[in-house]
């Protein structure tokens, strides 16, 4: 089976990353990116037509880091990539709490001898 035709190619992109940007209605290249307006309608579009009529951009997020969090993903990661500055917040969003009653230091077998 042959590799579909490289769109990244044609356009001379071979390395670094992909910058998606807008065409106006005549073809030409616009702007500088997707406004936040512009991914809204395209998630909303698209949502609608997997008879999901009320999901937005936030929601797919919140998806993707609760999705990442049931795999074993740490918070800190998973605050990595969300951008969020406190762990707290990482926390909401999933909507848990770190587990300092069965921490993963617990389990390491350094403990100290109890005192005679």
């Amino acid at each position: 089976m042959r590799d579909p035709p490289s769109h990244t190619a044609g356009a001379g992109i071979t390395s670094g990353p992909l910058l998606l940007r807008s065409i106006n209605k005549a073809g030409k290249l616009w702007g500088h990116g997707f406004t936040p307006k512009v991914i809204w309608a395209i998630v909303k579009a698209n949502a609608k037509s997997c008879g999901l009529p009320s999901v937005a951009p936030h929601d797919l997020r919140r998806t993707c880091a609760r999705l990442c969090h049931q795999a074993g993903g740490e918070l800190d990661q998973i605050q990595f990539l969300l951008g969020h500055v406190s762990i707290q917040t990482t926390e909401r969003c999933l909507g848990c709490k770190q587990r300092f009653h069965d921490a993963v230091n617990d389990h390491i077998g350094l403990e100290p001898d109890a005192p005679s």
